[in-house]
């Protein structure tokens, strides 16, 4: 087993290196294999494909580094350690978001994040018939926002950026649920 994670180790970081020095639609298996002094048969015993490959980057990375380091934080805490990975891995995380198609990282990253959105609308909301429209709406938000940040070539350090996003979210919030009393007491 301990053979298996240092060969994953070695294509993760090859494929890392590579898509330093070219576009991901550009990378071959082969690139892949050759950069780390690998063959393709050692590739496909572990991953199906590129996509494959760097899915299993942001997976290890994102979920056992970010995400699993504090499982019993709180939303924001996670939500900040999910920052900081990406804050911390810009360059990746940057070209990895420009990739499009069936099993891109957005595509697989929905996957990792649509469980933890599912349970915290149930908390929140309950579950109703709203409940696929909460997690779309959410999803999008965030995915959009995080893209928008991370992207920017003004990006903020995550702590300031959680602060905007934890700000606009209580303060909208709150002024939603303003809006609606105020309606309910007009005649």
């Amino acid at each position: 087993m301990a053979d298996s994670g240092i060969t994953k180790k070695a294509l993760a970081e090859a494929l890392k290196q590579l898509m330093e020095e070219m576009p991901f639609g550009k990378i071959s298996v082969a690139d892949i294999c050759e950069k780390c002094d690998m063959n393709r048969k050692s590739f496909y015993y572990h991953f199906k494909d590129k996509y494959d490959l760097l899915n299993w980057i942001l997976d290890t990375e994102l979920l056992n580094t970010a995400l699993m380091s504090s499982p019993q934080g709180d939303s924001w805490t996670r939500i900040r350690q999910l920052l900081v990975y990406l804050y911390e891995n810009r360059s990746l995380v940057c070209k990895a978001f420009t990739i499009e198609g069936q099993n891109s990282p957005a595509e697989h990253f929905r996957v990792l994040v649509e469980p933890m959105l599912i349970a915290r609308m149930q908390e929140i909301f309950g579950s109703d018939q709203h409940q696929e429209f909460r997690v779309n709406f959410f999803y999008d938000a965030l995915r959009c926002t995080i893209e928008r940040w991370i992207t920017s070539p003004n990006c903020v350090p995550p702590d300031i950026f959680l602060e905007q996003l934890r700000d606009t979210v209580k303060s909208g919030a709150e002024a939603v649920a303003r809006s609606f009393e105020e309606r309910e007491k007009t005649p």
